[in-house]
């Protein structure tokens, strides 16, 4: 008789660990059976066996974490993990995965690898503490904490730290693809980030993030050397964050931060070897000046814009070129000196590669390409962004012939998974989607104001928060209210100031981690949030009862990646907002959406305040990629909801 099939032998491993009286059950306090997650443990077995691809969502509360690590950690194959952000790296490699191994009862040999920029530098440590000068008091004393910490720590991962992952010390002892010696450096058979790599060839299951799955694609593909290690398969979680990131990597950029830690580090090493050649911190001081220059000329406001734009400023386009001419004029100065030392060869090595790029930048785009600027608080970023990475993504598959699985709770518009698909140039693939498990129809409910303007109409933000207003006194507080952009929220933030008997939290008044955490323990506050808040945010229990967002995400037309991206759709035929803006705008909305209940017990009220959700053709796409619950246009219903909680 012939054997089990693979699909068989895939859900009786599903079945096995994470079934109603499986080893997860027995061991883990609290274990849930979920349906959709045992089925998604399937899926992704079978594909793991076969060397598919597979393209899944799976609602809030799956629990697809498990859903996939169980198989990745059953299968004996070399798996990569690749995660949206850093802190589910960490909650992956130091708390899930150790508790389904144990439970497995398999060995398996794990490895955590981040970016370099995640990992002490001992010889940017070194040359810090030589000229401690250089740095302002309060990076000084963070000098001091990280030389005490870097004498005794075994991973010199960043996050073992209590210092803000943005503080201004880490530049400084960290290193980055820039500026890193590479095998000329000094501390190189010391070195944490070497280390960590070793640690991740030798690993079966090896956690890393998309930053770091396409920094590697991109040095690949520039015919450099690898920074992963090969695997059999690769496991994409938080999979919509990939088509952004991976725009961002295979594109060229400088920024301000990159030139002005250039001139820093040529006045830290010049000290170091060849302090009898007195142009050189001239030359690397008047650098940073044109820096600050030209970003004096991109005005006071956080923006995006294209580079016509910068085009159309004759003083920016001066600064600009007096920026090229400096950092040139650096890269001379350096060039007669780089056999001084291995540091200055490798400053004299970042400043040409940098006036390269900077070049490219001003040379003019084409149509694969756009060109835009960034301009955000002291700093600013120059862009050279491509329009579609489906084919570079198709090509490094290929180079991998493993299975793939890209899941997320955000991934399909409807029923449909196409628009992400063509993003990353998956041609063929298998497909699946799981609701949640949580009873919406119990759980929630989505209250869509009758009575409002269009979201262009002069006051929309004030009856924005007109309504919010309204429900809050029903919410008790205990509320997100998430913008679409910066200008509403600070507008809404100046109506509410007066207006709110709750704590109010504003995004950017401390970092993002102490906001939630403030959130969690007043019980009763009000937190008004832009992109950042819509997704990654899990606040659980009566703190959170009432999400509240004052329109649908469509991109701002006025974004230069937009722009250009809907003109090469029209020009390839295409409709620019059937197939890019509108899935855009439906997958972060359910990103907004999926704050709100986070657990079997949470009770909570969605509310959408843009009326084209029912004014609109497209609004019913809206609706039907969300959680099934109940809807209603009146306020009475707000009222009976929460006086029912």
């Amino acid at each position: 008789m012939p054997g089990p099939s693979l699909e068989d032998r895939a859900a009786a491993l599903a079945a096995t660990v994470l079934g109603p009286g499986g080893l997860l059950a027995a061991r883990l306090p609290g274990f849930a059976h979920r349906a959709e997650q045992q089925a998604m443990a399937a899926a992704v077995a079978a594909v793991l066996d076969t060397g598919d691809t597979l393209i899944c969502e799976a609602g809030t509360g799956t629990g697809k974490t498990f859903a996939y690590l169980v198989p990745a950690i059953a299968s004996g194959r070399k798996v990569i993990v690749s995660t949206g952000t850093r802190n589910l790296q960490d909650q992956l490699f130091h708390r899930d995965i150790p508790l389904i191994r144990e439970a497995v009862g398999r060995p398996l040999g794990t490895a955590l690898l981040k970016g370099r920029g995640n990992y002490l530098c001992r010889h940017r440590l070194e040359a810090a503490l030589a000229a401690p000068e250089r740095y302002r008091p309060d990076v000084r004393r963070q000098l001091a904490l990280v030389r005490d910490w870097g004498a005794v720590t075994r991973s010199g991962d960043i996050a073992e730290m209590a210092i803000p992952e943005d503080a201004a010390v880490w530049p400084a002892v960290t290193s980055t693809a820039d500026n890193c010696l590479g095998q000329g450096c000094p501390s190189v058979g010391h070195c944490h980030l070497v280390d960590a790599r070793r640690r991740a060839q030798e690993a079966e299951l090896v956690v890393i993030n998309h930053h770091l799955l396409c920094a590697d694609m991109a040095l690949r593909g520039e015919g450099f050397g690898e920074v992963l290690p090969g695997a059999d398969c690769f496991i994409v979680d938080e999979a919509h964050q990939l088509p952004e990131i991976a725009a961002s990597f295979f594109g060229t950029s400088v920024s301000a931060r990159q030139l002005v830690e250039l001139a820093r580090d040529v006045r830290v090493e010049y000290v170091r070897e060849a302090g009898d050649v007195p142009g050189i911190p001239d030359a690397a001081g008047l650098l940073r000046d044109a820096v600050l220059e030209l970003r004096a000329h991109l005005g006071d406001e956080d923006r995006r814009a294209a580079w016509q734009e910068l085009e159309a400023d004759a003083d920016a386009m001066r600064a600009l070129d007096l920026l090229a001419r400096r950092l040139d004029a650096l890269a001379a100065a350096l060039e007669p000196l780089a056999g001084r030392g291995r540091g200055l060869e490798h400053c004299h090595g970042r400043a040409r590669a940098l006036a390269d790029r900077l070049a490219a930048l001003s040379g003019g785009g084409d149509d694969d390409h756009v060109r835009w600027l960034d301009v955000h608080g002291r700093g600013f970023r120059l862009n050279l962004t491509p329009l579609d990475v489906a084919g570079t993504f198709r090509g490094h598959r290929e180079r991998h012939a493993g299975s793939w699985v890209f899941t997320s709770a955000t991934l399909a518009v409807g029923d449909s998974f196409d628009h992400f698909a063509a993003q990353m140039g998956i041609d063929e693939c298998r497909t699946a989607r799981w609701q949640s498990p949580f009873d919406y129809a119990r759980q929630a409910l989505c209250y869509v104001p009758a009575g409002l303007p269009e979201p262009s109409a002069p006051d929309y933000t004030g009856r924005v928060v007109a309504v919010a207003c309204e429900v809050l006194a029903l919410s008790r507080g205990r509320a997100f209210l998430l913008f679409t952009s910066h200008r509403a929220l600070r507008d809404a933030e100046a109506r509410l100031r007066t207006r709110l008997e709750y704590p109010l939290l504003i995004q950017g008044s401390e970092p993002r981690n102490a906001l939630i955490e403030r959130f969690r323990t007043l019980g009763n506050a009000v937190l008004l949030g832009t992109s950042s808040f819509w997704e990654g945010v899990d606040v659980r229990g009566e703190a959170l009862s009432c999400v509240i967002i004052d329109k649908l995400p469509f991109a701002s037309p006025a974004d230069p990646i937009l722009q250009a991206r809907v003109e090469a759709l029209r020009r390839r035929g295409g409709n620019p907002f059937r197939d890019f803006q509108l899935p855009q705008a439906v997958i972060a909305l359910k990103q907004g959406a999926g704050r709100l209940i986070r657990d079997d017990g949470d009770r909570g009220v969605l509310v959408i305040c843009d009326p084209r959700l029912y004014g609109r053709g497209y609004g019913r796409t809206f609706i039907d990629s969300l959680p099934p619950m109940p809807y209603t246009r009146g306020l009475d219903a707000v009222r009976t909801f929460f006086a029912d909680a």
